[in-house]
């Protein structure tokens, strides 16, 4: 009773917001949403990534995006009533895309909204009952068999055949993309510096796996298969990218590096040049997209002394293994993920490893984090009780960046009573701890850019029992044989590793293209959120991320595996409506915010 009860309120909350759009009274529609209120659109109303907030920012998103991108033939799906929350989901259509959402009523009124591009009415995805033939018989059959037209594609394009969109970067995040552009039949080549395919996470340190579990990390259209091990290792997850890259016949260049970018106006193309096994070349994509990851360049600290150290210094980048170090003093500047698995590794190596903390760090038991956060979308139980990756990914994309700390407390605030004993151990060996600035944990830490955080796979144990020996305090000096700390402290070094961060991913943009181009764009990443490392303004949406900038045809794309897999979709869509010439008038273009 109580389902069909919330099915009935739902319908009803959707036949209204119809009603009013076809009449063209924003005014009413606005009038539907509490006085808390947002709604998250992806790619389906203002080809961006925007939350409006009130009912005042939902009146303006909807007059500026104008009728034709209104949502219509508003259809309910389902829906659930939970401690007074009514939850839908609801398929619509505008006149360039098909769409899914997830609404939420309380008291009548929707408190969050989203608004989802699924695909593009006249231009549907080649899957199911429109996928290709792949091999014509008869009268029709033609001299030329599959891997004779894969090896000229190879050959042609790039060269005699430019590609539409430039990806740059053949990591998880370049690759999903380019898969998701294969799919939709847009032109796109990858490249990337490395030998092959997945060899970023091979070339990493020898101990290094995944801290996400097996159901939060699925590539696009081909998941991981369920005897998968629950944490990849990086040697595994290599193999898997290279694989991934011949069974979607992606076309990818390694070896190669993009040296300089120019941008165009009159024709709004790109002049990328580019080094392929030591040859140059010159690449005109119309859109180039930066796909390194969620990290700019290698931070670097200067410090005094650094040029009379006699040991070895290398950022936690290049770190590429413990073995060398087996009995050596190791300091590991940093107390962050980086940090903790190199200290691991050095310490399984034999090294003696000291991590020196300079700030708080977040530290959750990957267990915990599985069981109390991901657990619910992300597990065997998620799909057990219908949960699929793709239901997941839209239940978590609901939920408004602005109310995600609400959601998210409560089940930290569990964590840190669950785990009490672990955190005590911790915080006796002198280890800082924090879970946040407004207590909310991990994924507002990781949103923010804030003061650094730990999925524990073991670390915490090292650090707790002495074996990863813990300094805290800032670097004052480096001398000939050691790490001297601001109180005076003295660490005797063999060997310093930066385990210092990465600058914002608009690095790449200076480097490859100009500065000027970078400060236009402004910061990637970051919500504005006034907190620690994330100054304001609010955004509402990560900056910069897989939607346009302030450059013409310039995207970045990046993230976590969960985060590259979910909003590749939007994005390979924006850059495929473009492809087909389908007006793409952008609502609420990012203005550039210059933040540290």
């Amino acid at each position: 009773m109580m389902e069909l009860n919330a099915a009935a309120t739902a319908g009803q909350w959707l036949a209204e917001l119809g009603q009013a759009l076809e009449a063209g009274n924003t005014e009413a529609a606005a009038a539907l949403f509490g006085t808390e209120s947002y709604w998250r659109d992806l790619s389906a109303l203002t080809w961006n990534l925007h939350t409006s907030e009130g009912a005042g920012e939902i009146k303006a998103m909807l007059d500026g995006v104008g009728p034709d991108a209104w949502p219509r033939d508003l259809a309910l799906a389902s829906a659930t009533d939970a401690e007074g929350v009514i939850e839908a989901w609801y398929t619509f259509t505008n006149k360039a895309i098909d769409g899914k959402g997830l609404l939420r009523l309380r008291d009548g009124k929707c408190w969050t909204l989203l608004t989802t591009a699924q695909g593009l009415r006249e231009f549907p995805e080649p899957a199911g009952a429109l996928r290709e033939r792949g091999a014509d018989h008869g009268t029709q059959m033609s001299s030329e068999n599959w891997l004779d037209r894969r090896t000229q594609r190879e050959y042609e394009f790039g060269i005699t055949e430019q590609p539409y969109v430039l990806v740059i970067g053949g990591g998880q995040g370049g690759i999903g993309l380019g898969a998701r552009l294969k799919r939709l039949g847009v032109p796109a080549l990858i490249i990337d510096k490395h030998p092959r395919p997945g060899d970023q996470w091979r070339s990493r340190y020898h101990s290094l796996a995944l801290h996400d579990p097996v159901w939060y990390d699925h590539m696009p259209y081909i998941p991981f298969p369920d005897h998968w091990p629950v944490f990849t290792p990086k040697d595994k997850m290599g193999d898997w990218l290279e694989s991934y890259t011949r069974l979607m016949e992606l076309d990818y260049w390694s070896n190669t590096e993009a040296t300089s970018a120019i941008h165009d106006p009159d024709t709004g193309s790109w002049s990328v040049q580019v080094v392929r096994e030591g040859q140059r070349h010159t690449l005109t994509p119309t859109h180039v997209v930066i796909a390194t990851g969620m990290s700019g360049i290698p931070n670097v600290p200067s410090f005094q002394g650094q040029d009379v150290f006699a040991g070895e210094q290398n950022h936690s980048s290049t770190h590429a293994g413990g073995d060398a170090y087996r009995g050596k003093n190791v300091v590991v500047i940093g107390a962050n993920n980086s940090a903790h698995d190199i200290c691991a590794d050095l310490h399984q190596n034999g090294a003696k490893p000291v991590m020196v903390q300079r700030s708080s760090t977040h530290i959750v038991r990957s267990e915990s984090l599985m069981d109390t956060v991901l657990g619910p979308l992300y597990s065997e139980e998620a799909l057990a009780n219908g949960i699929d990756t793709d239901t997941a990914d839209l239940i978590f994309a609901s939920i408004p960046y602005k109310v995600l700390p609400d959601f998210h407390r409560p089940a930290f605030e569990k964590i840190r009573a669950d785990d009490a004993d672990f955190y005590q151990g911790l915080t006796d060996a002198g280890f800082d701890l924090d879970f946040g600035d407004d207590d909310s944990g991990l994924f507002l830490k990781y949103l923010r850019r804030g003061s650094g955080y730990y999925i524990n796979i073991g670390a915490s144990e090292l650090v707790a029992d002495g074996s990863i020996a813990l300094a805290n305090g800032d670097v004052a000096h480096l001398t000939e044989d050691s790490v001297v700390l601001s109180d005076g402290t003295v660490l005797p070094a063999d060997a310093v590793v930066y385990a210092t961060g990465y600058g914002s991913m608009n690095g790449w943009a200076a480097k490859l293209i100009s500065q000027d181009v970078a400060d236009a764009v402004g910061k990637c990443w970051g919500l504005g959120s006034e907190t620690t490392k994330d100054p304001g303004p609010w955004q509402g949406e990560l900056r910069n991320m897989w939607k346009p900038t302030r450059q013409e045809n310039l995207w970045f794309h990046g993230g976590n595996l969960h985060q590259s897999r979910h909003y590749s979709k939007y994005l390979a869509l924006q850059l495929k409506a473009r492809f087909e010439g389908i007006e793409t008038p952008v609502y609420a273009l990012a203005e550039t915010h210059h933040t540290s």
